[in-house]
């Protein structure tokens, strides 16, 4: 049964319910635990970072989280819906219609143009193509896009420009559950803190969430708390003491 969808203290309710999750890759002498009873919440309204060591275990959660992968045992509630209990054309329709992914190699479609790249979730879920093109432009405005840009390759553009068509990509078909890896990591500091800007300004909201792995230690006043990671585990979740603008958080 789907774990219910409970109201939190503040009014938000669990988006994300990780119970005891694991995944083991491979069998054997050779197998590798990477995730060791995972928990975790992510509520509504949510910027949640997650942090840790290389390898331990952050991508392949929240590739869980997403519905990209398959866990081997545990608990995983994502808006009270268990992949493990759908079919695979129905997890498929899930994903499409309620998660983002920022995946850290970007995976743009070369032969897309980058406004065609954003379109494509919209397509996808309906919308007739020239209303999902104009869209995907003015998302893409929103980013820093010129008209150039937009009609651009990804093999034409930088890594930092097509992180920013990756992200605004994710955001496009207005998804609930946001998950980025490193969603900042090709791009300078001005342009991460006006992405980072952007996505709170879109991606939250009373039936929403955000869900960032990063490195990136100038976007974590953006977060509402950090998860730390290590060797499979979560082992604390803090609440950062200022915000991105330098101002102390309301306790």
């Amino acid at each position: 049964m789907p774990i219910p969808l409970e109201p939190c203290a503040n009014g938000s309710r669990v988006a994300v319910c990780c119970s005891g999750v694991t995944k083991t890759y491979g069998e054997g002498v050779t197998a590798m635990k990477a995730l060791r009873g995972v928990n975790l919440e992510i509520h509504t309204g949510e910027l949640m970072m997650l942090v840790g060591p290389s390898g331990c275990g952050k991508t392949t959660l929240i590739s869980v989280i997403a519905g990209v992968l398959r866990r081997d045992g545990g608990d995983c509630s994502v808006f009270d819906n268990d992949y493990l209990e759908m079919a695979e054309v129905e997890t498929t329709r899930f994903r499409g219609q309620n998660i983002g992914f920022v995946f850290q190699a970007f995976n743009l479609i070369p032969a897309l143009t980058a406004a065609e790249n954003v379109a494509a979730p919209l397509i996808i879920n309906g919308v007739k193509r020239r209303s999902a093109v104009e869209q995907a432009r003015e998302l893409l405005v929103t980013v820093g896009f010129d008209d150039r840009m937009m009609r651009s390759l990804p093999q034409d553009l930088s890594g930092g420009q097509q992180q920013r068509v990756a992200i605004a990509r994710a955001m496009a078909h207005n998804p609930r559950l946001i998950v980025c890896d490193e969603p900042t990591s090709a791009l300078d500091s001005e342009t991460g803190q006006m992405v980072m800007e952007l996505m709170r300004r879109l991606a939250l909201g009373k039936d929403r969430a955000l869900l960032v792995v990063t490195h990136d230690t100038r976007i974590f006043g953006f977060a509402d708390r950090i998860a730390r990671m290590d060797d499979g585990r979560i082992t604390r979740i803090e609440t950062p003491p200022f915000a991105a603008n330098g101002i102390p958080k309301q306790p």
